[in-house]
């Protein structure tokens, strides 16, 4: 019997030279679903070249429309050590408010 030979997929050949990831025109044309996937999953930008030469810049599209959520960011990070309400309550006394009396 023989081996079914399965095929692999490469990931883009892109050398990492100053100012980010850089790959050759022609691979780009050959894989650019792939890559723009790729660039969309890491965040990481690309720069695509002729002959050397840097001509474009890839870079993810963020939603900014999206506003980052505030509440839970610190989660895991701090940790609030005492009375929750503690947090809450005026530093002085209410009866030194003139708008409540």
């Amino acid at each position: 019997m023989k081996a079914i030979a399965q095929k692999k997929t490469k990931k883009p050949q892109a050398s990492s030279q100053a100012g980010g990831r850089h790959i050759a025109a022609g691979e780009f044309k050959a894989k650019c679903l792939r890559i723009m996937d790729e660039i969309n999953q890491t965040g990481r930008p690309m720069v695509v070249t002729k002959r050397g030469v840097p001509v474009v810049r890839l870079v993810p599209i963020r939603d900014d429309k999206k506003k980052p959520d505030f509440f839970g960011r610190l989660k895991g990070i701090v940790e609030i050590v005492g009375d929750l309400d503690d947090l809450i309550e005026p530093i002085t006394p209410l009866e030194d408010y003139d708008v409540l009396k």
